[in-house]
């Protein structure tokens, strides 16, 4: 082989190994940083976890306070079907009457003491299990735990204060279990001012 020839061959085979080296050099430019996708993943596993902890956090305290809530409010349902009873009890009395309780022979006594005794010990086990008794004769209306029945006019109480508790309330825990049935003082209708014609004439 003559030297030209040898020389157009090997800028051949020059060429070749340049070509086929080009698109290897493209191929390795367009892959992606090892270190920073494991740097993302990890930053999206961790975003995950975090999310996944609040959640678990969120539900813990949610159970709680369910369970909380069942064991203060459970018993409502009993409760105010106990609440009968302590009414029914309380009109007893009303019925007796204090003159009937005075005056009445040793078995009458002893039957109402009984039947006193009976009642406290009932308020006893309902305070027992968080349920308490309320009368709020003389306080100011508050329709958050008074139930107003009627108004009535009554000098020695400012209006809109209770008049009368015609069936007591009662609370479980801090929440209602039955409001106070009352009587509501009502504002008295103001005089109109006296007029200058209804000034007696002088000398009469």
């Amino acid at each position: 082989m003559n030297e030209p020839n040898a020389r157009q061959a090997e800028t051949a085979v020059a060429e070749a190994e340049t070509a086929t080296d080009k698109p290897e050099a493209g191929i390795a430019a367009e892959q992606p940083d090892p270190l920073a996708e494991a740097t993302r993943e990890a930053a999206e596993y961790k975003d995950k976890l975090l999310r996944t902890l609040a959640e678990m956090e969120n539900l813990r305290k949610r159970t709680e306070r369910e369970v909380a809530d069942a064991r203060l409010y459970g018993n409502a349902n009993f409760a105010r079907d106990v609440l009968q009873v302590a009414d029914n009890m309380q009109r007893a009395f009303e019925t007796l009457g204090p003159e009937l309780r005075e005056q009445g022979d040793a078995k009458v006594k002893s039957l109402v003491e009984g039947v006193e005794l009976t009642e406290r010990e009932l308020l006893k086990v309902l305070e027992k299990h968080g349920v308490k008794k309320f009368s709020p004769a003389g306080e100011r209306f508050d329709p958050n735990v008074h139930q107003a029945m009627y108004e009535v006019e009554n000098a020695e109480l400012p209006p809109g204060h209770v008049a009368q508790v015609i069936q007591a309330g009662y609370m479980l825990s801090d929440r209602v279990l039955r409001p106070a049935l009352v009587a509501v003082v009502k504002a008295l209708p103001k005089s109109p001012p006296a007029s200058a014609n209804d000034n007696p004439p002088p000398g009469k």
